[in-house]
């Protein structure tokens, strides 16, 4: 899925560190350890974490690819250490918990220490996920591209308003989003809407007296995003194809829709088209300087796999935390006999945390898309690569 930037993680949940190795980022791009760790710390914050965001302190270490503050072109390594690392990574565990990889992944790879699966299959593996991402998004917001997201719903509870539904146009949506925006990292649950917070930090507190967990919805928005990325002529490379795959590679999330997504299906072709409108002197937040123009985003910004110049925007759906204080019931692997399931310490609601994870997904693709697009191995090149397609999107 993946044309121009790739990458690998490694590593346990309760390992010595967590690496990733991230190749195809242009040299000369200003990066350091602080750009990423300001995003790691976000992705540790969010009411319903559980006690190890107590412990750990994300903090990245560039091993690779960066000098004298820039980009040299070669791979980037980046380390997160764990400080709740254990030696051996723990005990032997043989009772798998339902909704993990548990018994498929020890099924899979014949063994009975189920032990060797859950340390990474571990939803921690998403921190150095959000260490490379926050390295794409440093380079997106060279050329004015920028990834944010706020929480929706969490447990039922839902905020009043959806990004996807929303009647403006291109100019008006930015503005909204970078409201909401700010709005969000100002709340404990990433959530813009205040009242709807309240009654989601309730709820959070309610599962948690109960030994139980929540999921809900997240909302990611791309803004000013070129026309151009993506392509209708294979199916893998489709845009909204390429970031769904990489919103679904976040463990717990179970769904996927862009701009109004489901709801289109449920009203009438007239209803869910984004009429085009032009105006000469239009200028898109982009920079593109085209005056096409829509006045509503019903779908999300991407048309036949490609982006249209309108904010992305995507909406995932995250479960329930499998590892719950009051098990659900098991069957050990050995014994074969009836057992509560392990539990491991977890969260409550992680759903602000995986929203943070979004934006790296998100920013990953459009990362690689922009560079597929534009290409270059230098930041320069690139730059001057992508001012020539502006031109000719300005002349079109």
């Amino acid at each position: 899925m993946f044309e121009r930037l790739r990458y690998l993680t490694s590593g346990e949940s309760h390992g010595k560190a967590l690496l990733c190795i991230l190749e195809g980022i242009p040299s000369n791009l200003p990066i350091s350890a602080s750009d990423i760790n300001k995003d790691l710390l976000r992705r540790q914050r969010g009411y319903g974490r559980g006690g190890r965001m107590k412990i750990e302190s994300d903090t990245a270490q560039i091993l690779s690819g960066v000098r004298l503050g820039k980009t040299t072109g070669s791979p980037i390594t980046v380390l997160i250490e764990n400080r709740d690392w254990q030696k051996e990574m723990g005990g032997f565990v043989t009772c798998p918990r339902p909704g993990h990889a548990d018994l498929a992944g020890a099924m899979k790879y014949n063994t009975h220490d189920i032990r060797d699966i859950l340390e990474r299959s571990s939803a921690r593996e998403t921190a150095v996920r959000v260490a490379a991402g926050a390295i794409a998004k440093k380079f997106l917001r060279e050329f004015n591209i920028r990834i944010i997201s706020y929480v929706v719903e969490i447990g039922g509870v839902a905020a009043g308003f959806s990004l996807g539904s929303q009647e403006s146009g291109v100019g008006s949506q930015e503005s909204i989003v970078e409201e909401m925006f700010e709005r969000a990292e100002a709340s404990p649950v990433r959530c813009p809407d205040k009242e709807a917070e309240k009654r989601m930090i309730d709820r959070i507190d309610e599962a948690g007296k109960k030994g139980d967990s929540l999921g809900g919805i997240f909302e990611v928005v791309a803004l000013s995003v070129p026309v151009g990325l993506g392509s209708f002529t294979q199916w893998d490379r489709r845009l909204n194809a390429r970031l769904s795959y990489a919103i679904t590679g976040i463990q717990a999330i179970k769904g996927v829709e862009i701009g109004l997504g489901f709801e289109m299906s449920r009203r009438f072709g007239s209803e869910v088209m984004d009429e085009i409108f032009y105006t000469p002197s239009l200028s898109l937040p982009s920079g593109g300087g085209v005056g096409f123009y829509r006045r509503t985003n019903y779908a999300g910004g991407i048309e036949g796999g490609i982006s249209n110049g309108m904010p992305i925007v995507l909406k995932a759906a995250m479960k329930p935390i499998p590892t719950l204080k009051t098990p659900l019931r098991s069957v050990d692997i050995v014994s074969k006999k009836s057992f509560k399931a392990h539990y491991e310490r977890s969260d409550v609601c992680a759903v602000p945390s995986a929203s943070v994870i979004g934006e790296a997904a998100t920013a990953l693709v459009i990362a690689d898309a922009f560079l597929e697009k534009f290409g270059g191995d230098s930041m320069e090149e690139v730059k001057r690569n992508y001012e020539g397609y502006l031109k000719q999107i300005r002349e079109f």
